[in-house]
């Protein structure tokens, strides 16, 4: 890259990020509120629902939270299995002015504790089903088998409750992997939800429908659920989460498809060349490999990289990646009403070329984290290039392309990314410390198979048997995801010069 003067390098970047963009300004609720009330709105297991029918259970169930003393600013966690009545759900609690926090059934009891402990949540909406799983001391629950169902519907009104929601307001509480060893509860506003879900039905179209197979736990079901819900399109419920259930329901005629990049290898073998036209990738990163891979094989397909913490709505930065990318694919440029600035230490903007720090800013900006005050002043910084406004210090490394295009290179910290699920390693770490028979823990990941990441534990033992017992310990309190694949027990920790853990030699 030419070096340029600092003046004009500074022009080139304020022109990548000249986003702004009118998306009318309006919520998901009303966006999803303008639909044709007779089309398919969710479909599982061949059984289709309308938008009306959703909307008018979704008014109904709302004017019940309200009467559970649910309101604005209040907190509400979901609880159901994968289905119509979780969608109806999620749309009640911000009809009732509320913002929900989605906990996934398959959840550890001690984790789903602790996240409705730390966000105060108001309310517990669940099935009978799951009820009796969740912990002890989990607060006021509300069965929605029993409303839904009409035995507290008679007399409630089939019209959205009088609750204004506004921007500012939290739209949900997603909770991820915790540095510090216990996980964070992420705060999204309407209007950052509103401003990606409004882009996103625009730029990348949705045609027949659209499969939501992740846990509304994991914001990748973010572009799954509400982009088609907001484009008058029908959302395709897989039974089962994964790849598999994904596998399920992947038929011709989809207008979209959410991946992480290791969904788009595993299947590459299986899947109908004209099953979508647009794939999204986003939650780690895309090698040009797989791009090239299944290019070749579809070549109708689009590939969008899509990039976006959960600090940020999924999505605040995409790449359509075609069959000439290099080894590493590009991020891409800001989407609408974001910006990105690729700064160093000082807060100062390096020129094109230059690795630094990404930060983002714009209408997409989170909250912060949910009784944290600490984490969210650490985290989100006063931004300097415009007055008044907040910008999310990522923890990514990327510099800026010489075409106005950017380049992910990796943390400036030890987070990793498994499947997709944001990890810190330290959380995990932390869990398996606490076991009796562990003297000390580390966590790092490994990728002996290129393209598959997983976690390994290495422990100094405090008694026989660590190695077995720990894992067991650790599915008990932590997702799934988070679980080590293997457990490697050392005599000690190897350690640098300075005496920290040498994750190298690991």
């Amino acid at each position: 890259v030419d070096v340029l003067d600092v003046g004009e390098w500074r022009r080139v970047v304020e022109e990548w990020n000249d986003t702004a963009v009118d998306l009318g300004g309006l919520s998901v609720v009303e966006l999803f509120e303008g639909q044709d009330p007779g089309a398919v709105a969710v479909s599982v297991g061949g059984v289709e629902v309308s938008y009306g029918e959703v909307e008018e259970r979704a008014n109904r169930l709302a004017h019940v939270l309200i009467g559970e003393g649910v309101g604005a600013e209040s907190l509400v966690g979901v609880c159901l299995g994968r289905g119509v009545d979780l969608v109806v759900a999620l749309l009640a609690v911000w009809k009732a002015g509320a913002g929900f926090v989605p906990v996934d059934p398959g959840q550890p009891v001690e984790r789903v504790a602790f996240m409705l402990a730390d966000c105060g949540a108001a309310l517990m909406v669940t099935s009978g089903e799951v009820a009796d799983e969740l912990p002890a001391g989990r607060g006021r629950v509300l069965v929605v088998d029993d409303v839904l169902m009409g035995l507290r519907l008679a007399g409630v009104p089939a019209v959205r409750p009088a609750r204004e929601l506004c921007g500012d307001q939290v739209a949900y509480v997603i909770y991820t992997s915790g540095s510090t060893g216990r996980p964070k509860g992420v705060a999204v506003t309407q209007a950052g939800l509103a401003n990606y879900v409004a882009w996103a039905s625009g730029a990348y179209g949705v045609g027949g429908g659209v499969p939501l197979h992740s846990s509304v736990a994991f914001d990748l079901s973010v572009t799954s659920l509400w982009v088609p819900l907001v484009s008058g399109a029908a959302v395709v419920v897989s039974e089962q989460g994964g790849v598999e259930g994904l596998s399920e329901v992947l038929s011709p005629g989809l207008g979209l498809v959410k991946v992480v990049p290791a969904h788009l290898s595993l299947l590459a073998e299986s899947v109908p060349v004209d099953v979508a036209r647009t794939w999204v990738v986003g939650g780690e990163a895309l090698s040009g490999a797989v791009v090239r891979s299944w290019l070749e094989r579809s070549p109708g397909s689009v590939i969008v990289n899509e990039y976006g913490p959960t600090e940020t709505v999924v999505g605040c930065c995409v790449y359509e990646a075609g069959s000439e990318v290099g080894e590493s694919v590009p991020i891409g440029r800001p989407i609408a009403n974001c910006r990105l600035f690729v700064l160093d230490e000082w807060l100062r903007p390096v020129p094109p070329g230059v690795a630094g720090e990404l930060y983002i800013a714009g209408a997409q900006v989170a909250r912060g984290y949910v009784g944290r005050p600490g984490l969210t002043a650490e985290r989100f910084v006063a931004c300097p290039f415009e007055v008044g406004e907040r910008m999310y210090r990522s923890g990514d490394l990327a510099r800026w392309n010489a075409d106005g295009n950017l380049e992910y290179l990796g943390r400036t910290d030890d987070q990793v990314k498994i499947r997709g699920y944001r990890v810190e390693p330290g959380e995990v770490a932390a869990v398996l410390s606490a076991h009796p028979l562990v003297a000390q823990a580390a966590v790092i990941a490994r990728e002996d198979v290129p393209g598959d990441a997983r976690l390994v534990a290495y422990v100094v033992p405090a008694g026989d048997g660590a190695e077995e017992a720990v894992l067991g310990y650790a599915a008990a309190r932590l997702p799934e995801y988070m679980v080590p694949a293997a457990v490697v027990a050392l005599e000690a920790l190897p350690l640098t010069a300075n005496g920290k853990l040498d994750r190298k030699a690991l």
